[in-house]
Formats: structure tokens, sequence, C-alpha cells
């Protein structure tokens, strides 16, 4: 993985004289920590981005929870626009991969050499019947930070006593795999401490997630008359919604929601599959050493778009992602074959303020994929003391400062 100093020392690649053009969509963890890389390796990048501000999703569970502000997630492109890439705010709308054009919201034409796609998730409103974006605004799902993280604030803050919330966790994948269950027990810490008497139900639509012991010992701990968990064997797959009634249905029962959150399936972002990046599965096939669609030459996919086999979509990784990227680009510009690489992920959550599990992995490319490195990372002790939690918490926090300050600046 390459920094701003290692990239800076690079070779600088030249086409015809000319330094190569790369167009990275998408300015988030993945697409942002790409563009700086390959700005200060001498690339000429233009970065589209049609948003004026960045709200990240990481760390957004407080905010639902009433731990933090919005402004908390909230980060502005001012810093990306002084490190030598060319910033344009504009929504990409199509990809033609033979003229190696990307075409803008108003028309412009954008050429490049090599493209990297960085367009986080769309959410599949198809899934989950009688769900769909204005059934979102009964039922927020809050996936996409911004207003419906503040609408889920909102409701959640404004729950009668005695009330009833209902959160929904989709089959993988998924963005964020550790996610509704930091969400469901920061939502249990609000109700325990505010709300009392009102309950959450957590309906998943699988039996295993990401730290399943670490959460529910901490749910056995902190909350065992607050939430309660309908894995998919006993019914957790919601099959229907009705915002009117504020209803959700499973196949084996019918919950009337005072709070409704329905987190639905979720793909690669459009314009992945309209570039013709995306497999039948909505997701896009990448080569696990430089990230290149294995669907399409010359256009490479990052962060939660990705397949990533092992590697879970997080921000995490769509900035370690986006540094290998960077560089694979780099070195195939300049007619060298890019090493193999090694990328980390790690992942806090908090359950309750002060109390933090964390889970680590490290990957590299095996038959095809980003398989697991034997015997490296691993997930918090299960009979960690109190004192670990609150130090973990911490740990969660200062990361979070810190890939904010390095990305956004």
């Amino acid at each position: 993985m390459i920094g701003g100093a290692a990239a800076a020392a690079l070779a600088r690649p030249a086409i015809g004289g000319t330094p190569p053009r790369v167009v990275v969509v998408g300015a988030g963890f993945g697409g942002a920590t790409a563009a700086r890389c390959l700005a200060a390796g001498g690339i000429d990048v233009t970065l589209v981005e049609a948003s004026e501000r960045y709200i990240a999703c990481t760390g957004s569970n407080a905010v639902v929870a009433g731990l933090r502000g919005i402004e908390a997630q909230t980060f502005g492109y001012e810093a990306l626009g002084r490190t030598g890439l060319r910033l344009v705010r504009a929504t990409a709308s199509a990809v033609d991969p033979a003229a190696r054009r990307v075409t803008l919201g108003d028309g412009t034409a954008l050429a490049y050499d090599r493209l990297i796609l960085s367009p986080g998730i769309e959410l599949r409103f198809d899934a989950v019947p009688g769900y769909d974006a204005r059934a979102a605004e009964a039922m927020p799902h809050a996936w996409k930070a911004g207003a419906q993280t503040v609408l889920l604030a909102r409701q959640l803050a404004a729950i009668p006593e005695g009330g009833t919330v209902v959160l929904s966790a989709p089959a993988n994948p998924y963005r964020c795999p550790p996610g509704p269950y930091e969400r469901a027990s920061l939502i249990a810490h609000f109700l325990k401490t505010r709300k009392p008497r009102a309950k959450l139900i957590l309906l998943d639509a699988k039996d295993t997630f990401s730290k399943q012991k670490l959460f529910e010992t901490a749910w056995a701990k902190l909350y065992p008359d607050v939430l309660e968990y309908v894995p998919l064997a006993a019914g957790g797959q919601v099959s229907e919604v009705d915002p009117a009634a504020m209803v959700v249905r499973t196949d084996f029962a019918e919950v009337k929601a005072d709070v409704a959150c329905i987190i639905p399936p979720q793909r690669a972002g459009a314009i992945a599959a309209q570039a013709g990046c995306a497999d039948r599965s909505g997701w896009c096939p990448i080569d696990p050493a430089t990230f290149e669609s294995r669907l399409v030459p010359g256009i490479h996919v990052i962060g939660d778009a990705a397949i990533a086999g092992a590697m879970p979509k997080s921000a995490f990784s769509a900035n370690a992602q986006a540094k290998v990227c960077a560089q694979a680009v780099i070195d195939l510009l300049a007619g060298r074959e890019p090493e193999d690489p090694r990328l980390i992920n790690t992942c806090w959550s908090l359950v309750a303020p002060g109390y933090g599990i964390s889970i680590a992995g490290v990957f590299r490319p095996h038959d095809g994929l980003l398989a697991d490195v034997p015997g490296a990372g691993g997930v918090s002790p299960l009979d960690a003391p109190d004192a670990v939690r609150a130090q973990e918490a911490a740990y969660g926090e200062s990361w979070y400062r810190t890939i904010t300050r390095d990305v956004f600046g």
C-alpha cells in the first residue's frame, strides 16, 4: 500500500510525452484515497463526485442513538482540491469502455487511460415487498448516511414509553457486516437509558454474523430485557412491510412497530452496472492484485462495490484497497507488473459508550480472490475486562479521526 510520500517518489509514467489520464468516480473513503495517491504519483487525475460534502456511514450509528451530531460525520472536499487533482462536481451517467470515456450528467465527456470506480452501494428497493424509497420516509434504512440518519434519530427520540423498535438486517453480502448489530446495540443503549419500558426486536435474514459471540455476550450483560434477537432459523427474515400501518411481517409473525429501521439488500452503485462491471450478483468481480474488473479491461473497482473475497465491505477496506489499486494503476501505466499486495482491515464496533469490540484480518490474493492470511488477524477476547472494552472504544474513535483526516484533510 502507498501513502502520499511514497507515491510522490514513484517514477512518473507518461504516454506520448504527457501524463496518463485516470478518472476516478466517487469520492468516499475509496475514491478520494485513490485520487490522492495517483495525484501524488504524477498522474493526471480527475475525481468525479456529485455531492458537495461527504457524509460518512462509519460512526453514524452513534448519531442514530443520540451520542453525536451528524456534523461529526460530514466532511468537505476543499483539501482534496489542493492535492493536484481535478475535482469535478457532477454525476457520472455513462461509461464507454471501448472509447475509454466517461460521460457526465451535463453531457461532458472525460477521456481516460484507466478508470477507477468507487461508487459504493445501491439499495435494492425491489427486494422487500412493500419497501421502496417512499416507504423509507416512514421506515428509514439509514444505510446511506445523511437525511435518513437524522430521520431515524428523530423517530427514535420521539418513541413513546413502552414502544417497540424493529430493526431488520439483510442477508450477505452488504455494506459493513457488523453494522446492523452495532446499530441494535446502540439503539438498545438509548432505550435502556432514555425509554426503559421500550424494547427492540432485531430481525435477521441469516443465522450467523460478524463478531456474533462478542455481540451476544454483550447483549446478555447489558440489554437482557431490552433487545430480542430473531435469527433466520426462528423466522427473522422480513417478508413484507406495510409502512402506512407501521407493520413488519415475517413468515411466522406480524410486528407492529413505533419505529422501524429496514436495511434492504444491496448491490454495487448504478454506474458500475452501466459500465458492465457488475455480474448477475449485482457486485463487481475483480482481479485481487490490481482491482481491475474481470469483465471490463481498463476499469478498476474498489470499495463496497467490489467482490473482494474474504475482505469485508468497510471504510477501512476501501481505504486499503484504494492504495493498492492506485499503486497497481501507476505500475500498469508504466509498463510494470504490479506486485501481489497484502491488505489489512480492522473494524471496531461500539456496543455502548465506553464498550468497544473489534475484528481484524490480513488478506492476500489466492485462487483469484482475496483470502485470509492464516494466523493473522483475530477478534477481541470474549472475556476481556471492562478496561479493555473501554480501550477498544477509544481505539475505534481514534481510528475514525485518523482515517477521515487522511482521506479528506
